[in-house]
């Protein structure tokens, strides 16, 4: 469903909109999909998001609430260029249900064709490859798509992503307890699918290969031009009759002819498509260079739209002012960490969802530019209206069940280049909070983390100050950084905000919103 609220135009709030949803503010309106209202949001710390909500009918589903909360757990077990992460989601019980992602300001392919016609062939063939990608990740996982469909790809700058995997299962289960019936866009199904409402990997490749021919030509490849049929229509012609591929790249069509194939097993698997397509001169990476130029004003456009909606909401109280050094030592002598060294444009994470890249001048500051800690961001907390409350001093604190010393530890990077990445051992987290009020200095926060090589400590320590409670969550903000080895020429930035989610009594869990950096725990136990 993200092919409008991925990337399409905006609408302004009215009065049937909330202000906020799960304590994220609303900016706007991104249109509307199979399971409900998209809004245009963002973090506490700026970033954008797409903020789902799941329609009341879903949610009373029995069992619906499960299967939503499995199928996102079950995503975020793929990480790739070309899938968005999941940033949050409702806690259980909560009303309404939501689900938050990253926003991409672009539109969805079924978005594009409809108002500019199909793609260029080379384009196609970018197109083709990148979601061989896609798919091989999704696949990698040990999970499938099953709703491979023009509306949930999105033409980004960098590559097309393919959006809202396992999302679709929680709702096609739940249509299929209430009716019985058939769930998806009737055109891309796979036979098996469309018979029997089952579909693994070679249905995925099915619906991949109609996908194209529709980007190819601007219609699937069981439609007809200029007509309008029902979908019982397209579901039969998909179970019984040839694929219509006239149109299509003459290079493309033995392979797609294949893929379209009404038996499973004789279709060639996402992987071996991708392998065929590349001595096809079909290849991931190209797509920036292969960008219509139509499409590169479109994302322009999006992106200053969403930018300026974003910069204009407003922004969180001012935060009380930092009290409590008597209690840690001076400011200086610092109270947390920021994480170990990830440089340039390489990717790192501390966790599960999105890895955001950074960059510097030369090595020591690209080490240190990255080495920040973001944790998972789950919001709580609404007033009856919906809206987040403003802080409060006197309730706004810091739960003695977090109160303590939390350690943990990751791998590293020890198999990074050690130019654009530096190879690091052992990550070793120790995070110790005691009790505060919203606007308090609340505990600190050391990274030991040794270069490979050379043993040198890459680490930072900082002062985190208690910036919002929430109902699972904390949110910190670094107040001072230094390296943990004071001898170390690694520079610390300070102002990095933090989010920690409790996931057990004895347990905090670390998600990867914002400049994570790899090789991080996923992690904390209490000590």
């Amino acid at each position: 469903m993200q092919g409008r609220e991925g990337g399409g135009g905006v609408e302004l709030l009215d009065g049937a909109d909330p202000g906020a949803v799960g304590g994220y503010p609303l900016l706007a309106r991104l249109g509307e999909g199979g399971m409900g209202l998209v809004y245009l949001s963002r973090t506490v710390s700026g970033r954008p998001l797409a903020l789902k909500t799941v329609r009341a009918e879903l949610g009373r589903d029995p069992g619906f609430e499960e299967r939503f909360a499995r199928e996102i757990r079950n995503s975020d077990r793929v990480r790739s260029p070309w899938t968005v992460a999941v940033v949050d989601y409702s806690p259980v019980g909560q009303r309404p249900q939501w689900l938050a992602t990253e926003y991409v300001a672009a539109p969805s392919l079924a978005e594009w064709v409809q108002h500019h016609g199909p793609l260029p062939e080379q384009a196609v063939m970018a197109l083709a490859a990148e979601l061989c990608g896609a798919l091989g990740a999704v696949h990698g996982a040990g999970l499938a798509h099953r709703d491979v469909k023009p509306s949930n790809v999105l033409l980004g700058r960098r590559s097309p992503l393919l959006i809202d995997f396992g999302i679709a299962r929680a709702v096609e289960d739940s249509r299929h307890t209430q009716t019985g019936g058939v769930i998806g866009s009737p055109g891309y199904l796979s036979p098996e699918q469309a018979s029997a409402g089952g579909s693994g990997e070679p249905g995925d490749v099915f619906s991949l290969a109609a996908v194209l021919v529709y980007a190819a030509t601007g219609i699937g490849p069981f439609s007809r031009p200029s007509e309008e049929v029902s979908a019982p229509v397209l579901l039969y012609r998909i179970v019984h009759e040839e694929p219509v591929l006239d149109g299509v790249p003459a290079a493309l069509v033995p392979l797609l002819r294949s893929c379209l194939a009404k038996d499973p097993q004789q279709r060639p698997t996402a992987h071996a498509v991708g392998a065929l397509l590349e001595r096809l001169g079909g290849r991931t990476g190209t797509w920036p260079q292969l960008v219509p130029e139509a499409l590169e004003r479109d994302l322009a456009v999006r992106e200053a739209q969403a930018q300026a909606l974003v910069s204009d909401a407003p922004q969180s109280p001012p935060q009380a002012p930092v009290s409590r050094e008597a209690a840690y030592g001076p400011a200086t002598e610092g109270l947390g960490t920021a994480g170990p060294p990830a440089s340039g444009s390489v990717r790192g994470r501390w966790s599960g969802r999105t890895a955001w890249a950074a960059a510097g001048a030369i090595a020591a500051a690209l080490i240190a530019t990255t080495a920040t800690l973001f944790l998972k961001h789950l919001p709580g907390g609404e007033d009856a209206s919906g809206r987040r409350p403003s802080p409060s001093p006197t309730v706004a604190s810091l739960p003695a069940s977090w109160t303590g010393t939390w350690v943990g530890a990751g791998p590293g990077t020890p198999s990074a280049d050690g130019v654009t990445q530096a190879r690091t051992g052992r990550f070793a987290v120790t995070l110790t909070l005691d009790s505060a009020r919203r606007g308090d200095l609340a505990g600190k926060q050391v990274s030991r983390v040794t270069e490979v090589g050379t043993d040198r400590e890459l680490g930072c320590t900082e002062a985190l100050r208690l910036g919002e409670v929430r109902r699972t969550s904390m949110v910190f903000e670094a107040v001072t950084s230094h390296p943990t080895d004071r001898s170390a020429a690694v520079s610390c930035p300070k102002g990095n905000v933090y989010v920690v989610t409790m996931t057990g009594p004895d347990t905090l869990g670390l998600g990867d919103e914002g400049a994570q950096s790899a090789g991080a725990p996923t992690t904390l136990t209490r000590r």
